[in-house]
């Protein structure tokens, strides 16, 4: 059977065919939209899962390396840094890190030991044996931290005879971080109780520790030091070691408290890095005098007696330029 040939269409069913065609080339286009925003939406879900179980990388304060050979190591988590104020330069100073007692007419800055209170109304300096153990404290250390009292080849505990103190053995990155966990805690004693800046003394532990550290470890300690020390809101100075040059600085250090730079004609030493954020403590009147001529009018520069004892207690001595 032979079908009847089919109607032409008319103008308005080719409009209406017309107008369905284009309807869904319109929902095929709306539909791969959506589902292409939602492949997005997704990776960017598991992008952003990933980001969130990411651990934080701590920023790492870069310092070039010096002649010393050393370079900045990764400092633990701590707070923003904020502002620092070193100590206002050649300003009448008071070193009592063998006991507080009120400070002489005058005195701006003083030097106390970190377990004593801050002096009211004066820029305080924490005192801090950084690199060497009390004695009193050693018990402490043996019982805690056995491992980071330097020994020698065999076995013997490595001390600074003058003193009667046990090295810190800061010979290598993991010990230096160790060391710096303990030290830094001290440090965080110190701003929390008033403090303005902190003395990590002994930097030049290195000089009696028979060969076993270098002036290296002792920058890159002292740099971890300073790093938390800033983060803290503490100005950190460099106790002693003239021959540190501008190594110091390097590592982040901000001033300078030295002992008998007069005595020995090293105050320029310091001051070629330092500038007038020095202060030198002299122990005999002749260093005292001779300190005061060639820098009193430009440095902190006092006289102690060497024990630095309170007044009263017979052997004590002060005078300032």
């Amino acid at each position: 059977m032979i079908s009847a040939p089919q109607r032409p269409s008319s103008p308005s069913d080719r409009r209406g065919l017309l107008a369905a065609l284009l309807a869904f080339i319109v929902a095929v286009a709306v539909f791969s939209a959506v589902a292409l925003a939602a492949t997005h939406a997704d990776a960017f879900i598991v992008s952003a899962r990933i980001a969130g179980s990411a651990r934080a990388v701590e920023p790492v304060r870069v310092v070039e390396p010096a002649q010393d050979g050393w370079a900045a190591e990764p400092a633990g988590p701590g707070a923003p840094t904020r502002a620092v104020a070193a100590p206002p330069p050649n300003a009448k100073f008071d070193y009592q890190i063998g006991g507080a007692y009120q400070p002489p007419a005058g005195v701006q800055v003083v030097s106390r030991d970190r377990k004593a209170a801050p002096a009211g109304g004066v820029y305080t300096i924490c005192y801090v044996n950084a690199f060497q153990v009390q004695p009193d404290e050693l018990p402490w250390w043996q019982s805690h931290h056995e491992e980071l009292l330097l020994k020698d080849a065999n076995g013997r505990y490595v001390i600074d005879q003058d003193w009667g103190e046990n090295l810190l053995d800061i010979s290598t990155a993991a010990k230096r971080a160790a060391v710096a966990a303990v030290v830094n805690g001290w440090i965080d004693g110190c701003a929390a109780n008033g403090f303005r800046a902190v003395e990590p003394d002994n930097l030049d532990s290195y000089d009696r520790s028979q060969g076993l550290l270098t002036r290296a470890d002792a920058m890159a300690f002292v740099n971890l030091l300073a790093t938390h020390a800033h983060a803290a809101g503490l100005a950190i100075g460099q106790k002693n070691t003239a021959e540190l040059g501008t190594s110091g600085r390097d590592a982040g250090l901000d001033f300078a408290v030295v002992e008998e730079c007069g005595q020995y004609s090293e105050c320029g030493d310091y001051t070629a890095v330092y500038g007038n954020n020095v202060i030198d403590i002299e122990y005999t009147k002749q260093a005292f005098t001779k300190a005061c001529r060639s820098h009193g009018a430009t440095l902190s520069i006092v006289r102690r007696d060497r024990d630095v004892t309170v007044p009263g207690s017979g052997s004590y001595v002060y005078d300032a330029c």
